[in-house]
């Protein structure tokens, strides 16, 4: 029963015990009625058998009067042939007119003085025969044998309809047991379910600041859920202290970086007269770049910060999105020439003038061209679109870069998430920067989504709803990913 679920498993169980016991119940039945009939009518053959032979020794003439052998007993015909020791009939009940009882071994073991019993038919009909020995004592038939028979098929017919009602009431058994089961199991499931479907979107979301349902009963389940709440407690407190960290390592690296990154400028620039070496306006410049990069990275992570702590606050204002990809792809321009990638752009026109928060879109830019460009062997290109389908905005950044593995593509937009290749490995980075854009995008109530092809290249689509979708924008409590699809 691989891939069906606990539900349908508990159900199949209880009605395969159901379908056992009834099954076992049935057939035990049918053998104990069976064994009680049977034995019911050996006795009777047996007892007729007695008074017959006994009539036989004490009153022979008697044998011979009409109707002396068809006294029925309880009820049941009973059929009687005397036999002489050369088994000619002495005296036979007229019931059975010209039809002789069948002579089978139980005969010659009576004559040898063993009574028995004995299946057999009688113009097709079922019969239990007894064949009992007479005393060899006096009479026509004395050393001769007597056999009492009776018919089966009222016993047949009996068992056959007692087994049809015991299949009607295993299958009664069996439905009912089955709908037992399943509204039990339905019971006992339904806390399951909701505790799956709890952990599935704090799984999909992030926030372990939510708690499952505790059900009071199954008890099982709910010291389940108690346990797995602490859990879940737990690493929400890891999660805030590992915030609180990032933010104040953050600030107090901020200050230092300002003062490199100033200074540095200003030694490359040579503004209070030159340096001397060349050397050392070049390595400034290092400086300058890398100082850049850092402070780069840490304005990241405190916005990466403030959006989990639900403190990012949008300014939404009315703005050209075409003069916001230009700045952006000026911005990356140097990078890209660096690599030997191309930049291209194609806004339509309706797509110009939006309200969002500018410096959030212009980091969601920013973000995906920087990717691009860093993931796209030279000789290739990066291209960001926009258009509006319906009341949303559609951006898209495609390359023709190195592309991803279809496996891959769901971790992306995790912080610190990033794809290993040897490609990849080479490159710096920490794997912020699609996590920021798509919280982003998630802020202003849209989506992010991916699309790859490994060797051929990506496209990352940001949805980004309405003007008016968007002209009070409020600031959930979210963790990031939850937008990536």
């Amino acid at each position: 029963m691989k891939g069906r679920s606990l539900s349908v498993r508990l159900i199949v169980a209880s009605i395969a015990a159901v379908l056992l016991a009834v099954l076992v119940f049935g057939v035990g039945a049918r053998l104990i009625v069976s064994s009680q009939m049977h034995s019911s009518l050996d006795r009777s053959l047996r007892q007729r058998a007695i008074e017959v032979a006994r009539l036989s020794v004490s009153a022979p003439a008697v044998l011979t009067a009409p109707g002396a052998l068809e006294s029925p007993l309880s009820g049941r015909q009973l059929s009687v042939e005397v036999l002489d020791r050369k088994q000619a009939i002495v005296a036979r009940s007229l019931a059975l007119g010209a039809k002789l009882l069948p002579r089978g071994p139980e005969v010659a073991a009576a004559l040898g003085g063993n009574s028995g019993f004995a299946d057999s038919e009688l113009d097709g009909e079922p019969i239990r025969v007894f064949a009992a020995p007479i005393a060899d004592i006096s009479g026509p038939a004395a050393g001769g044998i007597v056999l009492v028979a009776s018919s089966t098929a009222d016993i047949e017919d009996t068992l056959h309809q007692l087994t049809l009602l015991l299949l009607l009431c295993g299958a009664i058994a069996v439905v009912a047991g089955g709908l037992a089961a399943a509204f039990l199991t339905r019971r006992s499931v339904r806390p399951l379910r909701q505790l799956s479907s709890s952990a599935t979107t704090i799984e999909r979301t992030g926030d372990a600041s939510r708690r499952l349902a505790e059900p009071a009963t199954p008890e099982e389940i709910g010291d389940l859920a108690r346990a797995l709440n602490g859990m879940l407690a737990a690493l929400e407190r890891s999660r805030e202290r590992e915030r609180r960290f990032l933010a104040d390592a953050s600030h107090e690296l901020r200050t230092p970086l300002n003062a490199i990154i100033g200074f540095s400028e200003i030694m490359t620039h040579e503004l209070f007269g030159p340096v001397g070496n060349a050397r050392y306006i070049e390595y400034s410049r290092l400086i300058h770049e890398s100082g850049g990069h850092l402070l780069g990275l840490i304005n990241s992570i405190l916005d990466m910060s403030k959006i989990e702590a639900g403190r990012f606050k949008l300014t939404p204002e009315r703005f050209d999105f075409g003069d916001t990809v230009l700045h952006a792809l000026r911005l990356v321009r140097f990078q890209a020439e660096r690599n030997g990638v191309t930049l291209e752009d194609s806004i339509a026109s309706d797509a110009h003038e939006i309200i969002a928060d500018k410096r959030a879109v212009m980091q969601i830019l920013i973000n995906l061209i920087s990717n691009g460009v860093k993931f796209t062997p030279r000789g290739g290109s990066v291209r960001v679109t926009a258009q509006l389908r319906g009341s949303t905005l559609e951006i898209a950044v495609s390359d023709t870069g190195v592309g991803i593995d279809e496996a891959d593509v769901r971790r992306l937009g995790q912080p610190f998430e990033q794809v290993e290749s040897e490609y990849t490995r080479a490159k710096e980075g920490t794997g912020l920067g699609l996590a920021l854009v798509s919280a982003l995008a998630h802020l202003h109530g849209g989506t992010m989504h991916i699309e790859s092809v490994l060797g051929e290249g990506t496209t990352v689509r940001i949805l980004l709803p309405s003007a008016a979708a968007i002209a009070e924008v409020k600031t959930p409590k979210i963790e990031l990913g939850n937008a990536v699809s």
